[in-house]
């Protein structure tokens, strides 16, 4: 390395032009007068006594009088330290540019673009753990298992779990056993085909990476309600739907508990249709004010877009895609109750709980 390229390397450490320069003077002299350093760098003769003082004060040099001021270099212990001590700022800092780079900062952004999975995997661990009503998760046998400490969190705290697990090669070796599952989610099943991984929390959040045949590699992080309602669809059609259970919490009798208004009128309409009094306990939001609301009383009508089936015991999920909407009667008022996305109904419901059923 030559002397110029040494002083740009000072000076990129911080030394100024003057400071850099004279100090690889003072390198190559040894001890010498000022006028000697000024001499021998770019330093002009009026400034050398300051430039050589503020060196004195970084500790890269110790000035003495003999005569005329003179100066030497210090033992380059401490010069080296602060080069190490930058050089780790500088790596630390091209790390972090590196990471905020492949995780912008959520704060920043209701929609992300990432390049590794592993933070998709991150964000959608630390959502789970802290869900407070429903997770749709579609993964693999492996990834399961990464998440399966957060879904028994979620899954204790009253979350409904909805879990579609797949397998690549179409076989069902490596899923979990009923006893695992029943710790893990309410309902599990088997997709046959290669998936996305897709992770759905309280109707807020996306977590999404194709699947691993994919030409592309990316993830997409999503803090937006109406993104997350179109991902929900996706998941109910193509992961959810058409595919075999594995495991579901189906209680024979109340209380019980339904995060989509869809799946409640699936199965409360045969029976109100027998002549049954079927009481619920709605949760959820007044969609004119965003105020949280409790309602207690007995379903009256059920109401969808979709035309039944004559034969059908209950309506599809193809029937009940559209606006549809249950009436709750408190006694003292009748409320119209939607699901996800509700807009015209009074009450966007978060959940609704059938605390009892009557012939």
């Amino acid at each position: 390395m030559d002397s110029d390229e040494l002083t740009e390397i000072l000076e990129d450490a911080g030394l100024s032009p003057y400071q850099a320069d004279a100090y690889v003077a003072v390198l190559e002299l040894g001890a010498s007068p000022a006028t000697d350093i000024a001499e021998a760098s770019s330093v002009p003769d009026p400034r050398i006594y300051d430039v050589l003082r503020d060196l004195e004060r970084k500790r890269y040099i110790e000035t003495y009088e003999q005569g005329s001021l003179h100066a030497r270099a210090h033992s380059p212990a401490d010069v080296l330290d602060d080069l190490q001590t930058r050089a780790e700022r500088f790596s630390s800092a091209a790390e972090e540019i590196e990471e905020r780079w492949n995780q912008p900062a959520m704060e920043n952004h209701r929609v992300s673009i990432v390049k590794r999975f592993e933070t998709v995997l991150d964000h959608a661990e630390s959502l789970i753990e802290t869900a407070e009503n429903q997770v749709q998760l579609s993964t693999d046998p492996q990834q399961y298992e990464r998440l399966a400490p957060a879904l028994r969190t979620a899954l204790d705290n009253g979350v409904d779990v909805k879990l579609s697990l797949y397998t690549p090669d179409g076989s069902d070796g490596d899923l979990p056993g009923r006893a695992e599952l029943a710790e893990t989610c309410t309902e599990a099943r088997h997709r046959q085909l290669p998936s996305p991984f897709v992770a759905l929390v309280d109707r807020t959040w996306t977590c999404f990476t194709p699947h691993a045949r994919s030409v592309n590699e990316y993830g997409i992080l999503v803090d937006d309600r109406t993104h997350t309602y179109v991902f929900h669809w996706y998941f109910l059609t193509c992961l959810w739907e058409v595919w075999e259970p594995l495991y579901a919490v189906d209680p024979d009798e109340p209380p019980m508990t339904y995060v989509d208004i869809r799946q409640c009128v699936q199965d409360v309409e045969p029976l109100l249709d027998d002549g049954a009094t079927v009481d619920v306990t709605v949760e959820g939001y007044e969609t004119a004010t965003d105020e949280r609301v409790q309602l207690s009383g007995r379903i009256v009508e059920t109401e969808y877009a979709g035309v039944s089936s004559a034969d059908a015991t209950e309506p599809p999920l193809s029937q009940v895609a559209g606006q549809v909407h249950l009436v709750v009667d408190t006694g003292d008022r009748e409320w119209v109750v939607g699901g996800w996305g509700a807009m015209l109904e009074a009450v966007e419901a978060v959940r609704i709980t059938v605390s009892g059923i009557a012939d």
